[in-house]
């Protein structure tokens, strides 16, 4: 018999905050993180837009060796694991006597990659390398220091795919619990905000160049929406089997009930398809035993981009026109946190359950002819939520829905 998975602790590193409390005032007022950082321009990108995350201090809660081997994105993991573990009543002993599980999304690690290449160009010796260039460039960079750091015994894997990464590895982990291979789960996703990092994306002009109104520039759905604005850090879930939540008297803060994926199956790689939106939120739908009608709120992928939020639109008007159900894309505060965001934006929406309100799909001023269609929250809206869908779509055609509720 299938178990039932369920979330018991949540954190975040972002833009619009380091902890929950944060995040939750930041998303109730609209508040944007993104800013103009004019290193990218001398560096020579297009646009100088981002997302600006604190970086963490990690002396004083990790022994330096450890430390030296973390990326910038595992950093930003984790101290969203150390805030996840906390909600969840989770400490050393416990993780030291159980077994429990880490899977992350993240699909680049570039700045130490970029870094290495740079010594190895100018002193020809590999050996100047050191010991750390290793753990910090792999795609598995993030959940090979949490596991080492959090002493995790679990499943151990990273999820490589673009910016569905970060909920696949929490429908992943949904699957594993649910199957009864494992009974807790560190999962989420993680983004590098280096520079170094993100220059081939403004190689291809997917950025917004709005940079006299850097808060107006992120427009999801917006008819003058110009491109994206890069963002990251690091998101977690502790996901948990329910009678285990239980038995040791967790609190429970919401189930996780439905999964669904697709591929869009284009011939262009970075074309998205309705269709293959489509298909993943009906898959999490009938996982989930739920019609459209039992939806409360849609947290949309939609980043900015004149062709992905067009087809989203017109997935999301495909099954949801004439419902109750609230959408908005946080993006427009958060910018596009990339192999994050499909971790991040399933907290951002167990911050409004909890919170019993939508954040405004910021700078939503002018609907085209296909967003115009959908119920979008232009501002903040109180109101109870009882189950969201949330939607993540990247390159490639990969597709991800992951729909959560309140538990009864």
């Amino acid at each position: 018999m299938a178990k039932r998975v369920v979330i018991t602790g949540m954190g975040i590193w972002s833009c619009l905050g380091t902890s929950t409390g944060e995040v939750r005032d930041a998303l109730r007022e609209g508040r944007s993180g993104i800013v103009m950082d004019q290193a990218r321009l001398d560096y020579g990108y297009q646009s100088g837009l981002t997302g600006l995350v604190k970086a963490p201090v990690l002396k004083g809660l990790l022994d330096r060796h450890l430390r030296r081997g973390f990326s910038e994105q595992a950093e930003y993991a984790y101290m969203a694991g150390l805030e996840a573990f906390r909600m969840a009543g989770i400490d050393e002993a416990y993780l030291t006597a159980n077994e429990v599980g880490c899977i992350f999304g993240n699909d680049s690690s570039a700045k130490p990659v970029i870094e290495a290449a740079k010594i190895m160009e100018e002193k020809r010796d590999s050996q100047l390398l050191g010991q750390n260039y290793i753990f910090q460039s792999m795609n598995s960079t993030v959940n090979m220091n949490l596991s080492t750091a959090f002493h995790l015994k679990g499943a151990n894997f990273s999820i490589s795919a673009a910016c569905a990464s970060g909920s696949h590895s929490i429908g992943l982990s949904y699957l594993l619990i649910k199957q009864g291979l494992q009974e807790m789960v560190l999962c989420g996703g993680a983004q590098e905000t280096s520079h170094l990092g993100m220059s081939t994306f403004d190689a291809i002009g997917a950025f917004s160049k709005r940079m006299d109104e850097p808060t107006k520039a992120s427009r999801p759905f917006d008819r003058d929406r110009d491109g994206l604005v890069p963002s990251g850090g690091g998101a977690a879930l502790v996901l948990e089997e329910y009678e285990h939540a239980l038995a040791r008297g967790a609190d429970i803060l919401a189930e996780v009930k439905g999964y669904g994926f697709s591929s869009n199956g284009t011939a262009v790689i970075s074309q998205p398809s309705d269709e293959g939106c489509v298909i993943a939120m009906t898959r999490a739908m009938k996982d989930a035993g739920m019609e459209a009608s039992d939806i409360d709120y849609i947290n949309a992928h939609a980043t900015s981009t004149l062709q992905g939020d067009k087809y989203e639109a017109i997935a999301l008007d495909r099954l949801f026109h004439g419902q109750h159900a609230l959408i908005s894309s946080t993006k427009g505060m958060t910018g596009h946190e990339c192999w994050m965001a499909g971790a991040s934006e399933i907290v951002y929406s167990l911050l409004m359950m909890q919170g019993n309100f939508v954040a405004p799909n910021l700078n939503f001023n002018n609907p085209d002819e296909y967003s115009a269609r959908l119920n979008i929250a232009r501002t903040t809206t109180e109101t109870d939520i009882k189950a969201v869908l949330s939607n993540s779509f990247g390159f490639g055609g990969t597709n991800s829905a992951l729909i959560i509720s309140k538990i009864s």
